[in-house]
């Protein structure tokens, strides 16, 4: 089996702590050569400033190919650009581009009034600079505001047709469930490639929290074989297990890419490369 291309999701630190836990997860997973690590965006764009950071330290001091996570949340299209060609000036020219997620407690998403009004148009005026490569995100259980899966794929077409490279699907426990979705993709035209997300379940509850909130739906055997080993102090086992069963499935059935959402806990990431043959590269070289 061909290895896999691989990348991984960091999100930005919020304080001192945060810092050492993103450099000791970018130190743990860089010898295994990603294709590119990315950095997400804060509901609402609450960390507009410390994404930016992050993604230009991890760019600036490892060389890595980075790609920020860029929203038109509560913003102004001029600020939006404003921040894509900051980026671009500093060597980062990777992006991926989202609507965003309204704050909480907004009652959902409303265009800023001189924003863009969606990921679309905002792919449009990214794709219209030149400056980057652009890669969107996917729901292969469809959005949560979707009418249905139709509909969601028909507006990932639209957003790949906008200029975007690629899509990140959100995370799911069965392949099955991508493969129906990469089967629809194709079927209405999409020829970009589709990248997996693969979530490592750090903490169950936590997961069982963020799938509801995503729309991703969760098997009751992997349900109940995750509270077995929660109570038989086994989660790390299982949560391995589980994912590098998904993963093997995934590559069986010519997936060639698999992006991490690593929640800056990187050990099962790196146990489950290690479990699919996926060995260190390179290691990770300081930029002066």
């Amino acid at each position: 089996m061909t290895r896999p291309a691989l990348s991984f999701e960091f999100f930005p630190p919020k304080n001192i702590e945060g810092s050492f836990r993103l450099w000791t997860c970018v130190q743990t997973l860089a010898p295994l050569a990603p294709e590119f690590v990315s950095v997400t965006y804060g509901a609402g764009g609450t960390t507009r400033e410390l994404t930016h950071d992050a993604v230009t330290a991890i760019r600036r001091t490892t060389g890595l190919n980075v790609a920020a996570h860029l929203t038109c949340v509560d913003a102004t299209k001029d600020e939006t650009l404003a921040i894509a060609n900051n980026y671009a000036e500093a060597g980062v020219t990777e992006i991926v581009a989202l609507r965003g997620d309204p704050p909480k407690g907004s009652g959902g998403f409303a265009a800023h009034l001189e924003g863009f009004s969606g990921s679309v148009e905002l792919i449009e005026a990214l794709a219209a600079t030149g400056r980057f490569t652009l890669r969107v995100g996917a729901y292969p259980e469809k959005h949560p505001e979707a009418a249905d899966l139709k509909a969601d794929v028909e507006h990932l077409k639209r957003k790949i047709d906008a200029g975007a490279s690629a899509a990140i699907t959100q995370f799911f426990f069965q392949a099955d469930t991508f493969l129906r979705f990469r089967d629809a993709c194709d079927a209405a035209g999409i020829r970009a490639p589709i990248l997996p997300g693969i979530l490592p379940v750090e903490n169950w509850s936590g997961a069982r929290r963020f799938a509801a909130a995503c729309g991703t739906s969760i098997p009751p055997l992997i349900a109940e074989g995750f509270d077995r080993a929660e109570a038989q102090g086994a989660a790390d086992l299982y949560a391995t297990a589980v994912a590098t069963q998904l993963c093997d499935n995934l590559l069986t059935e010519g997936v060639e890419h698999l992006h991490f959402y690593t929640l800056n806990r990187p050990e099962l990431t790196r146990d489950i490369c290690h479990a699919l043959g996926i060995v260190p590269k390179v290691e990770l070289q300081r930029v002066a």
